[in-house]
């Protein structure tokens, strides 16, 4: 197996969330191999050259697989380095339907979100979240739920007649995903709106178990918040509520009364973070039941990091625990996820090297309540 054909491998398979090689390691060896070939016109030379760097990194995947997949996942390594093929699948389970056929949601000024909406469920990566750099602020070690962490039983209402479909012992990961969610003119407007009130951004808060309203607390959460949208607001709006019917189908959860539509902004700038959580744990947000998070970013992208990862979750007397499982989604221009308010979740810390605001992740984030 050469060395293209593991580094197609990787960028297929893992460079989403980097599960088996980073980036930065993807990056070294491309450039290691385009140097050979620039510095030697033998082939035989850059032949070695790849077959050496191959086999390096075939040695690193099967370290990497052992400690973290377990035997099964290492088989699987071994078998693709033994007998030279690669397979199309590595112990991940794909399990949402095939590109979109029906309506679109509509759009006030343009083509509308395209037809791609997945649902999907992910195995965890190899690797742990990407540490934040040593000169900005890190989140602490958990050691167990925290104060925060914490999920009480959720209580059915018969009256409303609406319900979430998810097990009373597991809860999955799962999400919908749609690309292309605004149209281009869309985008810019939001993108220039976002950077013109810069100054109106406030210092993102977290609920509390016996706390009424939000408190700041720079050890479970990091990030800037814009509570007004402007126009923004009623287009999120409209073109959810379009999409909300194909949205509750594929993630199995019923229809429901929209008793409130929230929405903010959120800017993550270097060392930012937000430790997992659920969307409705406490009292005064537990009528939360549909989640979105809406990805934009200056471009070029100027920050790394910052993923939004969805965790397998099981019940412990009466609260959430995640199961150490999670599908890492990392934020893509245009594109929106649709989960579960219940759902456990988390933001990776953000590496942004200007620390220029402009250059920040972005999200238009909110819940739909019933």
């Amino acid at each position: 197996m050469g060395l293209r054909q593991v580094l197609g491998y990787l960028s297929e398979e893992s460079g989403r969330d980097e599960n088996l090689l980073s980036s930065q390691e993807r990056e070294l060896l491309t450039d290691i191999l385009k140097q050979a070939k620039a510095s030697s016109a033998d082939p035989r030379l850059v032949s070695t050259v790849e077959s050496i760097l191959a086999r390096a990194i075939g040695d690193t995947l099967l370290q990497r697989a052992s400690e973290a997949a377990g035997r099964s996942l290492l088989g699987t390594l071994e078998s693709l380095l033994s007998s030279g093929k690669l397979a199309e699948q590595t112990n991940g389970v794909f399990v949402g339907p095939g590109p979109e056929t029906g309506p679109r949601p509509p759009s006030p000024s343009g083509p509308g979100p395209g037809p791609k909406a997945v649902a999907e469920d992910h195995r965890r990566g190899f690797l742990n979240s990407p540490p934040p750099p040593a000169t900005g602020p890190r989140p602490p070690s958990p050691s167990g739920p925290g104060p925060h962490q914490s999920i009480g039983a959720r209580r059915a209402e018969a009256a409303s007649g609406v319900a979430v479909q998810e097990s009373s012992e597991n809860l999955p990961a799962q999400c919908v995903i749609f690309d292309e969610f605004l149209a281009p003119a869309e985008l810019q407007r939001l993108t220039d709106y976002t950077l013109l009130h810069e100054g109106n951004f406030q210092v993102s808060e977290v609920i509390s178990p016996g706390v009424v309203g939000g408190v700041i607390d720079p050890e479970y959460r990091r990030s800037r918040v814009l509570m007004d949208l402007g126009e923004f607001e009623e287009i999120f709006r409209a073109r959810i509520e379009a999409a909300l019917p194909r949205v509750l189908e594929r993630l199995e959860m019923r229809p429901f009364p929209i008793t409130r539509f929230e929405s903010q902004a959120t800017a993550s700038n270097h060392g930012d973070f937000f430790r997992h959580h659920s969307d409705n744990a406490e009292e005064e947000i537990a009528r939360r039941q549909l989640t979105y998070v809406y990805f934009f970013h200056r471009e070029p992208k100027a920050f790394e990091g910052g993923e939004l990862r969805l965790h397998n979750a099981y019940k412990q007397n009466g609260t959430w625990i995640s199961s150490g499982t999670y599908k890492a989604l990392v934020p893509l221009q245009n594109q929106i996820v649709f989960f579960p308010s219940g759902l456990l979740h988390e933001i990776t810390p953000i590496v942004c090297s200007s620390q220029a605001f402009a250059d920040s992740r972005f999200t238009v984030n909110g819940w739909l309540h019933r």
